[in-house]
């Protein structure tokens, strides 16, 4: 009988206790916002961001001892892939058991460039690749991450729509941005970079490479200048000084606040940058002589 009370005992404290919870570690700030979107709200799901969400683009990131606490507790990572995560190839080796779900897979990378989030369309295909592979992971709950992948898929789709519809008639499609988080965004949506003035992010351009941009932008007749929000905007504000081009701000979306819809608020707001910018800029062909 004492035998079978203990057996009882054990049976119901088992029962009693609550599984482990999955946890989800996206790697960086877009991937935390696409994998929140999916794996949010999914009961015995957390879902966490590797680098804090000041951190902005990964290019000098160096893991902290934090960090490698929260891979070795980590069930997933989700990368962002495309080589913006090479930093953290070692650590992952260490990790045993941690599935990397790469988000995108399937997606063709440009020039090296790993921005690919800041496409919608890819973004897009980054929250189906993030669904599908949780799903495969934790069959259990596979209907509700592609319940929600299709909530804000949908939510994607329709400012996707709304951007092509508001950008189509800009009267200039030529940008000079900050630095080289655009190709994808642009390409979307018909832009096209005629400069980028900081060759590696944070870093300032030389005198040289200052004075070409200088000179492109007067003689192109550019009329808008972008920065953003995670880095100083003292080049872009030297460019504007010596051509009289406007500056205004462009995100990538690497920073933020980490709510579900940060990436949709931001998108918006870059729309509405866009056509503040180039709605009433010069054509192209309105070219701006440089003093003598």
């Amino acid at each position: 009988m004492k035998c079978l009370a203990i057996t009882l005992v054990a049976a119901l404290l088992a029962a009693e206790s609550p599984a482990a919870p999955l946890r989800i570690l996206a790697s960086f700030y877009p991937v935390y916002i696409a994998t929140l979107n999916v794996a949010g709200g999914v009961p015995g799901v957390e879902v966490a961001s590797l680098a804090p969400p000041v951190a902005g683009c990964l290019h000098d990131y160096s893991l902290s001892p934090r960090d490698l606490k929260e891979l070795a507790r980590a069930d997933i990572l989700v990368v962002n892939g495309l080589g913006m995560e090479s930093f953290i190839d070692e650590a992952v080796k260490q990790a045993h058991g941690l599935t990397i779900l790469d988000a995108s897979r399937g997606i063709e990378l440009l020039d090296g460039n790993p921005h690919a989030w800041v496409s919608i369309s890819l973004a897009m295909k980054q929250v189906q690749n993030i669904a599908d592979g949780l799903a495969q992971h934790d069959p259990e709950h596979a209907d509700l991450y592609r319940r929600n992948a299709g909530s804000y898929l949908a939510k994607l789709d329709a400012l996707r729509a709304k951007m092509h519809a508001q950008l189509k008639d800009l009267k200039t499609r030529d940008i000079v941005t900050c630095h080289e988080a655009f190709p994808y965004f642009t390409g979307e949506f018909d832009l096209r970079i005629l400069a980028v003035i900081e060759r590696e992010p944070g870093s300032e351009p030389s005198a040289r490479e200052l004075a070409e941009t200088i000179e492109l932008v007067r003689k192109s007749g550019a009329a808008a200048l972008f920065a953003e929000p995670q880095y100083s905007a003292k080049a872009v504000d030297m460019i504007a000084a010596e051509t009289g081009a406007k500056v205004y701000t462009l995100d990538p979306a690497v920073t933020g606040p980490m709510e579900a819809d940060a990436y949709l608020g931001i998108m918006e707001r870059n729309l509405e940058t866009l056509i503040a910018a180039l709605k009433e800029a010069p054509s192209p062909r309105s070219k701006v002589e440089s003093p003598k």
